[in-house]
């Protein structure tokens, strides 16, 4: 019926032209309004017809919206460039309805480009080595500048360099601001600094102000992110710098002179060149509410160009996640329903290409194609006055016992039952390094299908927290994400709602008292399937802090793996994950989280769990394809993967990237089923045919796996337990580092298995500590924490600790320490003196080589082997039995560097007080006891050494009767210490 009242207004509008003055001019327009025609040689002054377009948008929306509502009105936008004095605004007037819709498409699908900038007209003259210079005219400010439609790139230091597509900006330096550079500087004023954060979780910008007197640079700015910490002392970038004028492509406007200075690349003609800049922010907006919504209204086809950078108005956060954000987009909109963006290109746009802010329902963007954007691209994000109990910032913590108990949003002012399909979406934070190609934030019900995203410096899909969930991601394509950044992923969420605290413990004992608490705003379950990823800078499917209720099924994930940290009711099954599996981190006890029926490649890597209360429902049921023969088993002791299966799963072509599994494959036997393998990603031809796909990894498998090297299979190294002030202590490795918020740059170590009696515990240390420096020495892993306890002798200890993911330092008056002594002749020792009649009885867990066993308690010290475990033992132990239960003041131990490499010791001593042989199972804590670790290998050794574990004069390490050496290799090809003597008192 629509499309016949079409051809019916259609067939009129000769006759009704030229009747127009008998009828008059509104029964001329009301026969019009169902087809506006807008043309770049039309004239506002003109009817719209065909033969009469009008010349501007802002015209045709005027004549629309007369009869919105009334009668469907298609507004037909002719090729051209369409240059936007204003942006154009649609409000609750311009409205349509289900029957009678408005739509502004463009004739040819890319033809009609809607610019928010304008065309300079130039006369260019040389200036100096291959710079041109040009007059612009008073008042023009510029913000960026395309040449022949390519944004090119303000002076800048470093230069830009493509090929590294991964570096912080393209080209970073430390010195970038520094007071050396800026001397060269005559006036740096209004340009601008570009910085990672200290972490790389996103960037900092800042506008410089000019120079102090001594010559520092000034400069204000760096609220971009909510977990600030400050820039990082390398990945810095300044910009807008006219000295810095010295690579192809690079311009500097000096608005005072009123001359724009250009450099550009050889195969630009400056003569013939298109020259524009950019005028508006926002170049489309929709403003409506929720009483008065816009409604009906569809833009199809369009190119969206020349919207302006809002780097340094990205500044609102978003509730607790680490973002903070601009509300604003080239398209804004705020107050819809039923609102379509069709078909559109968004090239190069300077900050978000597409914002729904606050209230939205069943808004559509499909067939879009975003590349190079400044910032986000598509972004669904709410009021946070809709959210109940709602924070900002990380830090920020709410009174579990006064919170609103009643679930989901208090308004209805945020966006909701939307849809993102069929795009195309890439290059994403050009400017700003804190951005996703989709972001949901204070939304609900938002779904994200067949989509490509890749080529992002941060997420490819983010959910900024669990209000309210309901979404849904699937058939999409997500690769190359997290490239300038870190501690992230391809998808990434957090969970910060108002049941989570950063002080996990506070949490639990709320939760485990009211088991609905993290679901009052994770109010429904969001579904992430079918679907590929790859992320080699974090991980392929990373739910951070407190993420909750969750399917995730049906995933090949292609680099990164899958992290679960925190949150409640995960449950991950039918995934793939290649060369990679599966990293629990810091869970809370009785999450009721399922992992099951997947096929991992590697061991699980857990930080700070699994424990007995933190593992989940079930982690069992899936099949582990690994070069590791017992990356099954890690965490078998926790009741996980007790029914998992290690085997070949059969992929179908691997190398093509069809990892369905063949006929007779032991996956179908945990319950996998295979799903398809070539449905990732857009569909719509026209962006199919240009979207790129990840690259496909070779598998690492026990058939290719490099087993030529000394620690191969059969002589592996295994790490010896380091044991300090009677805690596990253990360096971060892989992405540990993010469990705690910390650098990978700084490292740290943590502390587990801090029992209620253990020298730590009575410190004030507690289980997930993460120690970063003692007395000043900095401590990125377990080497550095001995090698500065060590340093420490019997001093007090002034430890700085990562707690919840916030520093602080504890005064540890110390019980125990370690004292060292090397000496070039075995009677040179005066504080670690051999004793003439050591005690106790020997034995050894495997047999030793050279000197008899007995040597090590004769009282002697030669310059030999000694009885040392053979090259490529790990964890050989020596003990000795006191005969009975006695109080211990000290463990020591003598070696000889023999063959000048020998003399170094890397030793776990461990205690028990059984009565009867106690065994050599040094795990076992109901027999064992941990006293402490010693390493001497950072230390040059001489001829003889001595390493001993004391309790200070009037104390002891507490009553024991075995005392056992574990004992590791210390030097690279595996050889083992030369232990001349062993003694206890």
């Amino acid at each position: 019926m629509i499309l016949n009242r079409f051809r019916v207004h259609r067939s009129f509008l000769a006759f009704l032209a030229l009747t127009a003055g008998f009828f008059g001019a509104s029964a001329f327009h009301h026969a019009s309004a169902a087809e506006i025609h807008v043309s770049p040689s039309g004239s506002d002054t003109n009817s719209g017809t065909p033969d009469s377009p009008v010349a501007t948008l802002a015209r045709a929306k005027e004549l629309a919206s007369r009869f919105a509502g009334k009668e469907s009105v298609t507004v037909r936008v002719a090729d051209g460039v369409y240059y936007l004095s204003d942006t154009l605004v649609f409000s609750p007037s311009d409205s349509g309805s289900q029957e009678h819709p408005i739509t502004y498409s463009a004739v040819n699908e890319g033809g009609a480009i809607l610019s928010g900038g304008r065309r300079l007209d130039l006369h260019w003259k040389p200036y100096r080595d291959g710079i041109y210079s040009a007059q612009t005219e008073p008042g023009l400010q510029i913000d960026q500048l395309f040449v022949n439609g390519t944004n090119q790139r303000m002076a800048r230091y470093p230069n830009y360099d493509a090929s590294k597509k991964t570096a912080a900006y393209q080209g970073f330096a430390p010195d970038a601001f520094s007071k050396k550079r800026a001397a060269h500087w005559a006036d740096p004023k209004g340009g601008f600094i570009h910085a990672m954060h200290r972490s790389r979780w996103g960037g900092y910008h800042y506008q410089i102000t000019g120079k102090d007197d001594s010559g520092e640079v000034t400069f204000e700015g760096g609220w971009q992110n909510n977990r600030p910490s400050g820039m990082h002392s390398d990945f810095r970038m300044v910009e807008n710098i006219f000295e810095e004028l010295d690579a192809p492509g690079e311009w500097y406007h000096d608005a005072d002179q009123q001359t724009l200075y250009y450099k550009p690349a050889s195969d630009i003609d400056l003569s013939t060149a298109l020259v524009e800049v950019v005028r508006l922010r926002h170049l489309i907006e929709f403003q409506g509410s929720v009483e008065q919504p816009v409604r009906f209204v569809t833009l199809r086809g369009f190119v969206i160009r020349h919207a302006a950078r809002t780097f340094m108005d990205t500044r609102e956060p978003l509730l607790r996640s680490d973002w903070a954000i601009y509300r604003g987009g080239a398209i804004f909109l705020t107050g819809t329903e039923n609102v379509s963006i069709l078909d559109t290109e968004f090239d190069q746009v300077g900050g978000n290409a597409i914002f729904f802010s606050n209230y939205h329902r069943h808004a559509l963007v499909k067939g879009c194609h975003i590349h190079d954007a400044g910032a986000s691209g598509v972004c669904f994000v709410g009021d946070p006055d809709a959210v109940r109990d709602p924070l900002f910032g990380y830090g920020r913590k709410n009174d579990l016992a006064k919170i609103d108990r009643t679930p989901g949003p208090k308004t209805e002012n945020y966006p909701s039952d939307s849809v993102v399909a069929d795009c195309l979406i890439h290059g994403i934070g050009r400017v700003e390094r804190q951005p996703a190609g989709v972001l949901m934030e204070m939304a609900a019900r938002i779904t994200v299908r067949d989509c490509s995203v890749y080529d992002c410096a941060r997420a490819g899909i983010n959910i900024g927290d669990g209000a309210w969930g309901g979404h849904i991601i699937e058939r999409c394509d997500v690769f190359d994400t997290v490239q300038e950044t870190h501690d992230h992923g391809s998808f990434n969420s957090w969970g910060r709602d108002r049941y989570w605290r950063s002080d996990r413990e506070t949490s639990q004992v709320a939760i485990d008292r009211e088991p609905s608490l993290p679901f009052l705003d994770a109010v429904e379950t969001t579904v992430i399937r079918n679907s590929r990823w790859r992320c080699d800078h974090g991980w392929d499917i990373d739910l951070d802090d407190g993420s909750s209720n969750y399917d995730i099924y049906n995933n090949l994930m292609l680099a990164g793996g899958l992290k679960l940290r925190e949150g409640f009711r995960r449950r991950a099954w039918n995934n793939i994950t290649v060369n990679n599996g599966f990293h629990p981190h810091v869970w809370y006890n009785n999450s009721g989280d399922e992992v099951f029926s997947n096929i991992f490649m590697a061991a699980s890597r857990g930080a700070r769990m699994p424990s007995e209360k933190a593992k989940g429902k079930r982690v069992d049921g899936n099949l582990f394809y690994s070069p590791d023969p017992n990356a099954r088993d890690k965490y078998r002791k926790f009741g996980w993967e007790v029914n998992s299966l290690v085997g070949d799963p059969l992929f179908v072509d691997p190398e093509n990237g069809d990892f369905r599994v063949r006929e007779g494959s032991p996956a179908f036997q945990i319950g996998f089923e295979n799903f398809p393998m070539d449905q990732f990603g857009v569909k719509k031809p026209a962006l199919k045919a240009i979207a790129k796909t990840p690259e496909i990894p070779t598998l690492i498998t026990s058939a290719n796996a490099d087993t030529s090297t000394p620690h191969s299979r059969s002589t592996a190294a295994v790490e010896l337990p380091t044991f300090w002030l009677g805690a596990n202590a253990s360096s971060l490795s892989g992405e540990e580092f993010s469990a705690f918020g910390v650098r990978k740059e700084d490292g740290g170590v943590a502390l587990s298995s801090v029992s209620a009696d253990s020298e730590a515990a009575k410190a004030g240390l507690k289980d997930g500590d993460l120690i970063q420096a003692i007395n000043g020495h900095k401590v990125k892993e377990v080497s550095d924490l001995l090698a500065a306890y060590n340093q420490a002798g019997n001093a007090d200890l002034v430890v700085k600790v990562v707690r919840n993911q916030a520093e602080m330092e504890i005064a540890i008056p110390t019980a125990a320490y370690v004292l060292t002594e090397s000496q070039a002749t075995p009677d040179g020792f005066s504080k670690l003196v051999v004793p003439s009649s050591p005690k106790g009885t020997i034995a050894a867990s495997r047999s030793t080589n050279n000197a008899p066993l007995k040597s090590l308690i004769d009282g002697r010290l030669e310059n030999g082997y000694g009885p040392i475990f053979g090259n490529n033992v790990y964890l050989g132990a020596y003990r000795i039995d006191l005969g009975s239960t006695k109080p211990v003041s000290s463990v020591t131990s003598w070696t000889a560097n023999h063959n000048g490499q020998r003399g170094s010791q890397s030793v776990t001593i461990y205690a028990s007080n059984s009565k009867n042989d106690p065994g050599w199972d040094l795990t076992d804590r109901s027999r064992f006891t941990p006293i402490g670790t010693i390493d001497t290998t950072t230390v040059k050794p001489a001829t003889f050494n001595a390493a001993s574990i004391r309790a200070k004069p009037g104390q002891s390490l507490g009553r024991y009767r075995w005392i056992y050496w574990q004992t590791n290799p210390v030097t690279d090809k595996g050889e083992n210490s030369a232990f001349q003597e062993l003694a206890v008192e």
